[in-house]
């Protein structure tokens, strides 16, 4: 594609979601004219968009902004069908996209690969990414978490054989109730496992399950799929005979750990230390070096590279450390990620005592129906502290929650369960923090918690 000229004009419909702005962003580096609105915008969205001039003067909606001169609307998940600046838009006939059309149709030249899976594939993407930097490679991306080294979570230059997409599988738009990874048509896509999540977007375990063989489907002639092969029902999806699609299953990469240091053993390249650990992230390095393999990097240059990778933003990220104690912050929301990270953590420093705080926050955690999906995710940690916030269930009118319904769900009885932050906060400063770790795991802030204040009381 050529150089884009000045006059190209783009307007973003709910500007402020992770991707959709970090796309403006992109688009706007490019020389495109971009407009945006929203009905609200949270950091780290807002500051970011204003930096580069590109925050709405005004949240809400604004049809006077939608204009015949308009190359295009990208339509962004969190507007409703009924939006005034949508209706506007096909009243004028302009070009309605979704974010991931677009980012099709500015790949559509491109070798593309897709990481899916239900836990994994924000870290999967990241790892390929560092690898492929790390050894002077072009190449594009769109990433669901801020990686160090890279400046936004999009990349699209002409240049580029290449594309690695971290692809969801919720709803594209609300026009288009098509998982967001089917519009990518991926040459390369790796399934990192399945484990059913978010029952208000797919009401059965099955439904959730087809979407990814409907990804592994449609896979062309001469394309491959990664996958989990510790996953009963991804090992099925994968196993299944496609012709002319290569199928390569991955498992947990051989390793050790000595004095809380994490080691892969390797055949060619010997020991290699690695920053990342848990059995979690030991399948994700053998994912990522699967999908490298593929693009062409040798193990050597895999294994030099992974070895400086330190994890994706909010992923078993380290917020503080002394001699005695490590506090550790981790994304984990659904149930499986909350058990991957807390047994990840306890096996690393089996001889310290682990404190795990997880919040209740998603629409799925709060929900009584779903809640015993938490059966035993906590076992790992000597003390485990379940925290949620009785308004976040009120705001999403799901049913109340007490402490008996999740003491049952999470089948521990020692389970100690916060509603207020202020207590939360006074009961984790109480603990003794000699030879201990501390865990918070949560898609939310805790209730606002002073996370920082606390680190260093801790430390």
């Amino acid at each position: 594609m050529s150089q884009i000229s000045s006059s190209r004009k783009i307007h973003f419909i709910s500007i402020g979601g992770s991707v959709m702005h970090n796309l403006a962003i992109e688009l706007h580096l490019k020389g495109y004219l971009i407009t945006g609105s929203d009905d609200e915008i949270y950091e780290p969205s807002a500051s970011r968009l204003a930096q580069y001039e590109l925050l709405p003067a005004m949240t809400g909606w604004f049809p006077e902004k939608v204009t015949e001169d308009l190359e295009a609307v990208i339509l962004g998940m969190h507007a409703r069908q009924d939006n005034p600046e949508l209706a506007k838009a096909k009243e004028l006939g302009i070009k309605i996209y979704s974010y991931p059309e677009y980012i099709f149709e500015q790949s559509v030249n491109k070798q593309r690969v897709v990481v899916a899976g239900s836990h994994g594939k924000t870290t999967i993407t990241s790892m390929i990414l560092h690898v492929l930097k790390f050894n002077n490679r072009i190449f594009n991306y769109l990433v669901g978490a801020q990686l160090e080294g890279f400046d936004n979570m999009v990349k699209l230059s002409d240049e580029a054989p290449l594309i690695v997409i971290e692809g969801d599988e919720y709803f594209t738009s609300p026009l288009d109730p098509t998982p967001k990874f089917m519009h990518y048509q991926p040459h390369i896509a790796l399934i990192s496992g399945i484990a059913w999540d978010h029952f208000n977007v797919f009401p059965t375990w099955e439904l959730y399950v087809k979407q990814f063989e409907l990804l592994a489907d449609s896979l062309p002639k001469a394309g491959a799929i990664v996958f989990d092969e510790t996953d009963d029902m991804l090992d099925v999806i994968g196993q299944k005979g496609r012709p002319d699609v290569i199928s390569t299953p991955y498992n947990v990469h051989p390793n050790k750990i000595e004095g809380g240091k994490t080691i892969l053993i390797t055949a060619e390249q010997g020991e290699v230390p690695v920053l990342v650990f848990g059995d979690h992230n030991m399948k994700n390095i053998s994912g990522a070096r699967a999908v490298c393999e593929r693009l062409g990097i040798t193990d050597e240059q895999f294994y030099n590279a992974i070895q400086t990778f330190k994890g994706a933003s909010k992923r078993m990220e380290l917020l503080g450390k002394s001699d005695t104690v490590s506090i550790y912050r981790d994304f984990a929301h659904a149930p499986s990620k909350v058990g991957a990270t807390t047994s990840a953590l306890k096996e690393q420093f089996p001889d310290r005592t682990l404190v795990a705080v997880a919040e209740l926050h998603t629409f799925s955690s709060l929900n009584k129906a779903f809640l015993k999906q938490y059966r035993r995710k906590l076992n790992a940690a000597d003390i485990a502290v379940v925290y949620f916030n009785p308004l976040t269930i009120e705001h999403k009118r799901l049913e109340p929650l007490s402490e008996d319904d999740i003491r049952t769900a999470f089948k521990r009885d020692d389970l100690k369960i916060f509603t207020d932050s202020n207590e939360l906060g006074a009961f984790i400063k109480s603990q003794n923090w000699n030879d201990a770790n501390l865990l918070l795991m949560s898609s939310g802030t805790f209730g606002e918690i002073d996370l920082k204040g606390l680190v260093e009381d801790i430390v």
